[in-house]
């Protein structure tokens, strides 16, 4: 996998950052994970100080200074007796000459990688307000020949694991709220069968496997039900299932059209549907206490594909514009849109838990990839890959 970004944001934030004090070599090397976060978010201008920085005393706040850096970073990784390691790192105010936070992680050696995207949340936090989102996972699905795999990764796209490999396709993968299950649709039975994933134990339970289409299903907030696209009434309608697998599939709505692709609200009062009743495919919004259906796009001919930001203000979805496939934002408060993407061939928008970030697919050089993209369009991450294609991604929730 290669992770590329273009962009920065409106604004950009100085920041120091220094080599940690370590009792011997390491095995993965921590400042270099926590320097690539922070400059991939595009919220900071990362300065090498050139120098180790053990803790706040050994701060030299003028030499940093002179830098252009107002704030600067500094810690230590020692190797403990059961094999642990100890990390150790302080957040200061080059100005001011004060501590703005810091913590003290304890980690084996597999988790490093983890304690160092979890060191660049903390600091990006306390300097801008925002939570990070450098230690999610995202899910993903590659093709390579005639082999597809459903992985999961780090934010960056490394470390990757593979949770599921066939040589039947894999689509439309969607995090619990709790981050420790995947639902997706696979065709290994030779059709659409609904799969719940517990990602601990490598469980797999068959939830939706009706007579005809089962697709496209999304989590309601509480993880206790799953909104799905059935085909065994007919045409594909939404319903609401168990996401454990027990108990029958209750229909939310009905309709003459095609009604696909749920996506619930944050508040789980709403539910965002893709159907083509009104003669076009369009998105339409469900409340789920009264079953009252509103139509929410007007522009265009061809909106499909809703998801919901964390803070249900925000839309992403895919829009069609003189033959090509576009993701789009839509302002649910005021009603404004926007294009994020340029290729012309994205599809499965997906949001960071944060809101700030959309990631889809798309096509270039020959290759599906990924893109994520700040939510104001200014700052990209391509990724890519030179072997395999990447397709159907979704970004998972905040870790517990």
């Amino acid at each position: 996998m290669r992770l590329d970004v273009s962009g920065v944001g409106a604004s950009q934030y100085p920041i120091a950052l220094g080599a940690f004090q370590v009792s011997g070599p390491l095995p993965q090397d921590i400042v270099a994970v926590i320097r690539s976060d922070l400059t991939r978010s595009g919220a900071f201008r990362v300065i090498d100080p050139r120098m180790t920085i053990a803790d706040s005393a050994s701060i030299d706040y003028a030499a940093i200074r002179s830098l252009g850096a107002d704030a600067v970073v500094g810690g230590s990784v020692v190797k403990l007796a059961d094999g642990r390691y100890d990390i150790r790192y302080r957040v200061n105010d080059v100005v001011r000459q004060t501590m703005l936070g810091g913590e003290a992680i304890t980690a084996p050696e597999a988790d490093l990688r983890y304690a160092a995207h979890r060191a660049a949340d903390n600091i990006l936090e306390k300097l801008t307000g925002e939570r990070g989102v450098f230690s999610t996972r995202i899910a993903f699905v590659t093709k390579q020949g005639a082999r597809y795999r459903l992985n999961i990764a780090d934010w960056d796209g490394e470390n990757v694991q593979t949770s599921l490999s066939s040589p039947e396709p894999i689509i439309s993968p969607s995090w619990s709220p709790t981050g420790d299950r995947l639902a997706y649709v696979s065709f290994e039975s030779r059709k659409p069968v609904v799969y719940v994933h517990a990602l601990a134990t490598g469980k797999r339970t068959a939830v939706a496997n009706f007579k005809g289409s089962n697709s496209a299903p999304a989590w309601s907030p509480d993880g206790k039900f799953l909104a799905v696209a059935l085909t065994r009434d007919g045409l594909s309608q939404i319903y609401l299932i168990p996401s454990d697998g027990s108990g029958a599939p209750r229909r939310l709505i009905s309709s003459s059209g095609i009604d696909t692709e749920p996506n619930f609200a944050p508040d789980g009062k709403h539910l965002y549907f893709s159907s083509d009743r009104g003669g076009t495919p369009q998105i339409y919004r469900l409340a789920t206490d009264n079953g009252e259906v509103a139509r929410v796009t007007f522009s265009g001919s061809y909106n499909v594909s809703p998801r919901v930001s964390p803070d249900g203000k925000r839309l992403a979805f895919l829009k069609r514009r003189d033959g090509r496939f576009f993701i789009a934002l839509k302002n649910l408060e005021d009603g404004a849109e926007t294009v994020l993407s340029e290729g012309g061939e994205e599809e499965s928008p997906s949001f960071a838990p944060s809101g700030r970030w959309v990631m889809y697919a798309t096509r270039s050089g020959g290759r599906d990839i990924l893109v994520a993209s700040s939510i104001d369009g200014r700052v990209k991450q391509r990724l890519t890959s030179s072997s395999v294609d990447i397709r159907e991604p979704t970004w998972g929730p905040f870790p517990k």
